[in-house]
């Protein structure tokens, strides 16, 4: 295990997935470590999902973002379903402003349905593309947890049961990102590329292109509950192949808040830095609707997936309502593109 070193003196350790049957012991406590100790870390030389097959997947992602609003919007955000397109929609609680991004989140169950674009005319293969990049990384993301199941004292296949991609009840999400270029359009006032926060899931695994830097992480949180955090930020280096992972909220309460779910943002481009649009795909893990979320201790009461998601959301986005939609209203900035913005309650924050 090796780690990223930031100005900051902390570092965002790196773990290597290589020799993963006579290694699997090995790796196994370095996950445990570093989601009890930081919260955030790195994945490297996974069998699955390969570098080419994440080139691919970040191809068929810009090819969509590329195609026009019109063709986006025929597979609109669907809020209780946790799917579709939106753009500079989704507002943080800790910005009180929509994010300068779009994005699109599909799930797997739903593959032949409506909620995924059928732009197969446009795109050749994206719905392969993407579903099978999909399954790649659905494969590497129960290896992963596997080693926190182990490390939680639980059967090592506990997060296999009740993260069944193909069952109903499924809420695990793929998200294509875009955020806006700013070389031409100018960024208002305060928004930023992705406001902090924190993701409800389980697991998020991110895959990011070299050069694309911002996605910076903080610590601070003690119980899945705060919303304290401190002010000193950490890069967390983007490279193509590599699979950056965090603790969600979900698996910090089933931990009995051991494992570290931390706030994280993207911020805008630095002076030195590229101002071309960035993307980034996300997937998050998230257990089936009826699956019971208590950790070992009990510390928490019981709860269902579903309700732990929607309690979250409400616990992060009720404060500061009204002064949100004060803020939209008041603001001089326009959306011609889009209209004015909504919030979007995404179960991935």
């Amino acid at each position: 295990m090796t780690a990223t070193s930031a100005p900051t003196g902390r570092s965002i350790p790196r773990i290597s997935l290589r020799d993963w049957d006579t290694r699997k012991n090995e790796i196994q406590r370095q996950i445990m470590e570093a989601a009890e100790n930081v919260g955030f870390f790195i994945i490297k030389d996974q069998e699955t999902p390969s570098v080419a097959d994440i080139e691919e997947a970040f191809k068929a992602s810009e090819a969509f973002f590329q195609l026009s609003d019109d063709v986006k919007k025929e597979t609109p955000f669907i809020r209780e379903q946790n799917t579709g397109w939106e753009k500079r929609a989704q507002i943080r609680p800790s910005t009180n402003l929509p994010d300068q991004k779009e994005s699109i989140q599909l799930q797997y169950h739903r593959r032949h349905d409506q909620t995924w674009p059928h732009v197969d005319d446009q795109i050749p293969n994206f719905h392969n593309v993407v579903s099978g990049f999909m399954e790649k990384t659905q494969a590497v993301s129960l290896k992963i947890l596997s080693c926190l199941a182990v490390g939680l004292g639980l059967e090592e296949d506990y997060f296999a049961k009740i993260h069944d991609v193909n069952s109903d009840e499924a809420m695990t999400t793929l998200r294509l990102l875009h955020y806006h270029e700013s070389e031409t359009r100018e960024i208002p006032k305060g928004h930023i590329r992705a406001g902090a926060h924190t993701d409800y899931d389980v697991l998020t695994l991110l895959f990011q292109r070299t050069g694309e830097e911002g996605l910076e992480v903080c610590p601070g949180r003690e119980c899945y509950t705060s919303f304290g955090m401190g002010d000193t930020w950490t890069p967390v280096e983007a490279k193509t192949g590599e699979i950056v992972c965090n603790i969600g909220d979900m698996l910090m309460s089933l931990s009995d808040d051991r494992l570290k779910s931390l706030f994280h943002r993207v911020r805008n481009p630095c002076a030195d830095e590229s101002r071309k649009a960035r993307h980034s795909i996300a997937y998050f893990n998230q257990p089936m609707r009826s699956a019971v979320i208590q950790g070992p201790l009990k510390k928490y009461p019981p709860v269902a997936a579903k309700d732990f998601i929607l309690d979250a959301a409400k616990r992060n986005y009720a404060q500061g309502e009204k002064e949100r939609q004060e803020a939209i209203k008041n603001s001089k900035f326009q959306y011609p593109d889009n209209g004015q913005p909504g919030v979007i309650l995404s179960a991935n924050a």
